[in-house]
């Protein structure tokens, strides 16, 4: 039954992240809280809005949430993940020695399925099962993995992230933001055995070979958000997965997701103290601190609000060349939702329209004609199309007037009209003046003949 709700609640995380509806910008609410993370991203995932941010797209070390880029270039690369089996050797495994790396206990000489290390990796948070999977997809060279790594992130969007390894120890040049890892992890979800994984307190495997092939062995999360067991004031229940991180230079990390009464989020988190001004620990994990508040109180305090309907005219614009019709009524391309506050209303959201002056038929209906910019509080929620309510002919005799008079009224044609009316009434004057003085030389003449 606990394995039958735990996959429910993971193909629900999936199918919202797949098919959630038109994505929208960030909208910051206050909270009723100081954190204590450095950095912290929260996004609704039904609207792929963000909620609250904290210096997002400031550089942070990542520690171990790297590892959810390392699943993803493996998951990608590995094609049978299940069947591909990979040898635990000394050589690999020494690299790691004197590095204080976090490790599942995998043993040289083991024989594991791709699989299998990566539930080493992301569920005790394993740098040694990180390490052999780099080596594997790398052929024996980690950097070339890490390359791998890179370009992911650049693809997926992510401009202030670059990776020096595939677990996450300390590197000044190992560095992402809150934002970036929001897309990394956004797209892991999609990705088959992720979301299974990380939402596991416990999982259980059985080396393939080796030595003791065979033998049950347990993993245990260190993720307590989402462990009852251990996780003690820490424990959420409506949380699920999905990555912790540390080094004393990071500080305490958590990628983590929640969802409840209809609604689920993601958050990051990054940047915790985890020690004191004199080098001592802190006992406080502010990082678990952070997201179990966070998630309490954007279940409490937001819901989705209907702010744009695509069958409701929200303006209007002038229409040229159309018989008996004078005006096009526009309507959003589609349907846009928000996050808001539960007591503010959907008519608090700001609708800014850029359309443009008249437009000329024929239109189509479901044309583009400008765009609607929604806020709330002076802050942008999403930029939505307008497109036109119907379609439209156009009328030729209408065409055909407006054109003439747009000929007969264009700069160009008065210009040119001025330039001839001046010049004719030159001409009107210069042949005034040659007659006065034909005329007057005729007299001259007359006068001499005398």
């Amino acid at each position: 039954m606990k394995k039958m709700r735990q996959f429910l609640s993971v193909s629900i995380l999936l199918i919202l992240v797949l098919f959630s509806p038109v994505r929208a910008g960030a909208a910051t609410f206050n909270i009723d809280f100081e954190p204590n993370s450095a950095a912290i991203e929260l996004v609704n995932l039904d609207t792929d809005t963000v909620v609250y941010q904290k210096n997002a797209n400031e550089r942070r070390e990542p520690a171990s949430t790297t590892k959810i880029m390392t699943f993803i270039v493996a998951s990608e690369q590995i094609k049978d993940l299940e069947g591909t089996k990979i040898t635990i050797t000394k050589e690999v495994m020494d690299t790691l020695l004197g590095t204080g790396s976090s490790m599942s206990n995998i043993k040289v000489g083991d024989e594991l399925t791709a699989l299998q290390l990566m539930n080493c990796m992301l569920v005790p948070s394993g740098n040694d099962a990180a390490l052999f999977l780099a080596d594997y997809v790398g052929k024996g060279d980690v950097d070339a993995f890490v390359d791998m790594m890179n370009a992911k992130a650049k693809e997926l969007g992510c401009t202030g992230t670059h990776f020096t390894n595939p677990h996450g120890l300390h590197d000044e040049n190992h560095y992402t933001t809150a934002h970036d890892l929001y897309l990394m992890t956004k797209y892991a979800m999609t990705l088959p055995h992720f979301a299974e994984i990380t939402s596991q307190a416990r999982a259980s495997y059985k080396p393939v070979g080796g030595p003791e092939a065979g033998t049950l062995r347990t993993l245990s999360t260190t993720n307590l958000l989402i462990d009852k067991n251990t996780g003690s004031q820490y424990y959420y229940q409506y949380a699920r997965g999905i990555k912790t991180g540390h080094t004393d230079e990071s500080g305490y990390c958590l990628v983590s997701s929640a969802t409840a009464e209809g609604y689920s989020y993601l958050c990051i988190a990054l940047g915790a103290p985890s020690v004191d001004a004199n080098g001592k620990q802190i006992k406080t994990r502010g990082e678990l601190v952070d997201t179990k508040k966070l998630y309490q109180w954007a279940f409490k305090n937001l819901e989705l609000k209907n702010i744009l309907n695509s069958e409701e005219s929200i303006g209007e614009v002038k229409l040229k060349d159309a018989w008996n019709k004078d005006k096009l009524l526009l309507v959003a391309e589609k349907d846009y939702s928000a996050m808001l506050p539960m007591n503010v209303s959907a008519s608090s959201v700001i609708v800014t329209k850029n359309v443009p002056d008249a437009v000329t038929a024929p239109v189509k209906k479901g044309q583009v004609i400008g765009t609607a910019t929604l806020s709330y509080a002076n802050q942008k929620l999403t930029t939505v199309n307008l497109v036109a309510s119907e379609s439209v002919e156009r009328s030729e005799l209408l065409h055909s007037a407006n054109t003439v008079k747009a000929i007969f009224t264009s700069v160009w044609f008065i210009v040119i009209a001025a330039v001839i009316v001046l010049l004719v009434i030159i001409y009107i004057i210069l042949a005034l003046i040659y007659n006065r003085k034909k005329k007057n030389l005729r007299r001259v003449k007359k006068y001499r003949k005398m």
